[in-house]
């Protein structure tokens, strides 16, 4: 462990907070028993057919977590305007959004990476949001920021909403926030989930005395301001704390996620190109309540999913990529469409 966040022998030094560097150690002993040679650090660009086989079905085994948050986000969709064949419920409709989303299919069964299983998390805690079930949420948010701090983007959104709905228990009868309600053992609770998840995280490296290595790694100023793919931000940082003081609602703090994930892919520092799912992923539960939203969601999508387009450059993979964006695309505006008529 104390070599982690040194080890400089591949170009793809680790980057990722400590929970995700615990992550990859425990895959670690279940990738000794298909291929040993591709755990030897010095064995670059090492391929093999059992190193295939060990990376898609561990994304597909970790993408369970996914699925469990899909479910649960489904219940929180309003069923009042179900309608009668199982494909016109929104629940499903949203179902499928979420768990055929071309993005994500192609980052992480096409390009490889976990991002499901991250994405999983950060769904998962907006479900429990919904549910009220406001500690919780903010837990597996404060593991999520442990496992990857790409995550901060829509932290503002989390900070507000649980200090709005949760901190403050109760409010006047126009919306508004009813300060002498404020709860300062709420607010302790908060504190003392985030304190604990992040000693857990980080306090075998504070006893190290690595936290500066760690930080450099998770923070690489030095890398410069673009990325190395091109995500299509325009740099610079502004204006999404007034849009998030305006949070009424478990649906209003869901806009919010959206609005920090799009304000940071587009005004970001050295954004990558993935960025653009923190916005699509959340605006697919929006999509099925509101016919507005739902445009908004078709245009982010298609534009969006575009973007990714790079991420798979080879000739196979080219018409792949067409028809897996085409399939999506055209279930999305016909279902949405069908939905809202």
């Amino acid at each position: 462990m104390s070599q982690w966040y040194y080890e400089a022998t591949s170009e793809w030094t680790l980057d990722y907070p400590p929970f995700f560097a615990w992550f990859e150690y425990v895959l670690s002993h279940v990738a000794k028993h298909f291929d040993q040679e591709m755990l030897k650090v010095h064995n670059l660009n090492y391929a093999s057919p059992k190193t295939l086989l060990f990376q898609r079905l561990s994304v597909i085994f970790t993408d369970m977590l996914f699925v469990y948050a899909v479910h649960e986000c489904c219940l929180c969709v309003d069923g009042r305007k179900a309608g009668e064949e199982l494909t016109k419920k929104p629940r499903f409709i949203l179902a499928v959004l979420l768990l055929w989303n071309f993005g994500l299919l192609v980052v992480d069964h096409i390009h490889f990476q976990y991002n499901g299983f991250l994405f999983g998390l950060m769904l998962l805690s907006i479900a429990r949001l919904f549910q009220k079930r406001h500690v919780e949420g903010a837990l597996l948010f404060a593991a999520l920021l442990h496992f990857k701090h790409i995550y901060l983007y829509v932290a503002p959104a989390y900070g507000v909403y649980l200090l709005r709905s949760y901190c403050f228990t109760t409010s006047r009868p126009d919306g508004s926030v009813r300060w002498s309600s404020f709860s300062v053992v709420r607010l302790t609770s908060l504190g003392l989930v985030v304190f604990l998840v992040s000693a857990l995280s980080l306090g075998p490296f504070l006893a190290l005395d690595q936290l500066p290595q760690v930080f450099s790694r998770l923070f690489p100023f030095k890398r410069g301001l673009c990325h190395a793919y091109w995500a299509p931000n325009f740099w610079a940082l502004y204006n999404t704390l007034d849009k998030a003081l305006s949070i009424i609602g478990p649906r209003g703090f869901l806009r919010c996620v959206v609005l920090c994930a799009l304000g940071s892919f587009l005004f970001g520092w050295h954004v990558h190109e993935k960025a653009i799912l923190l916005a699509v992923l959340p605006m697919s539960l929006l999509a099925v309540e509101k016919a507005e939203e739902a445009s908004i969601f078709l245009i982010l999508t298609t534009t969006g999913h575009y973007s990714l387009f790079p991420l798979l450059f080879t000739a196979p993979e080219l018409p792949i990529k067409i028809l897996l964006m085409l399939l999506f695309t055209v279930y999305s505006i016909s279902s949405l469409r069908m939905l809202f008529r």
